[in-house]
C-alpha cells in the first residue's frame, strides 16, 4: 500500500502511486471511495482510462461532501455518477449516471448507504462495458 503519510510531499506520494499502478499495466484504473485529489501529472499519465465514482448527479454536488450537500440543499433526488477523472474535482466527462429519490427524514448515513448499493452496480456495468469494448473512454462527453 502506498500511504500518503509515508511521503514528504503529495507529489512524491503520487509519483510512487503511479509507479505502482503502472507496474500492473492496467487497461482501466478505478477510483472508488478514494477521497483524494490527485496531482495533474498523475491524472495526465492515466487519462482517459482513469475513472471515478461519485455519490451525486454531477455536476450537482461535487466534492467530498456530496451526500451532505444534497440533503442540506433539500434535494428530492440524487444518485451516482461515474466519470473520467480530469484535473478538476469531479469535473471530468460523465460515463454513466443513475438516479435515486431522497426519502423523507433520511439521514446522511442512510442515504449514503443506499447510494453505495447503486454505485457498485453501476460501476460493474461500466467496467463490463469497457472490457467488452462497448465504452470508448476517449470519446466520452
Amino acid at each position: 500500500m502506498v500511504s500518503p503519510g509515508n511521503f514528504e510531499t503529495r507529489e512524491a506520494w503520487a509519483e510512487m502511486l503511479l509507479e505502482n499502478v503502472n507496474y500492473f499495466e492496467p487497461d482501466l484504473t478505478v477510483l472508488a471511495g478514494f477521497m483524494r485529489v490527485l496531482p495533474a501529472n498523475f491524472v495526465r499519465a492515466l487519462s482517459p482510462n482513469l475513472i471515478n465514482t461519485h455519490p451525486s448527479l454531477l455536476p450537482l454536488f461535487p466534492g467530498a461532501h456530496a451526500v451532505r450537500d444534497a440533503l442540506a440543499a433539500g434535494a428530492t433526488e440524487t444518485g451516482v455518477t461515474i466519470h473520467i477523472v480530469d484535473e478538476g474535482v469531479d469535473t471530468g466527462p460523465m460515463l454513466a449516471q443513475e438516479r435515486l429519490a431522497v426519502l423523507a427524514d433520511e439521514t446522511e448515513h442512510e442515504l449514503h448507504e443506499r447510494i453505495k448499493v447503486i454505485e457498485r452496480k453501476l460501476l460493474v456495468k461500466v467496467v463490463r462495458d469497457f472490457a467488452e469494448n462497448r465504452l470508448q473512454l476517449d470519446t466520452a462527453k
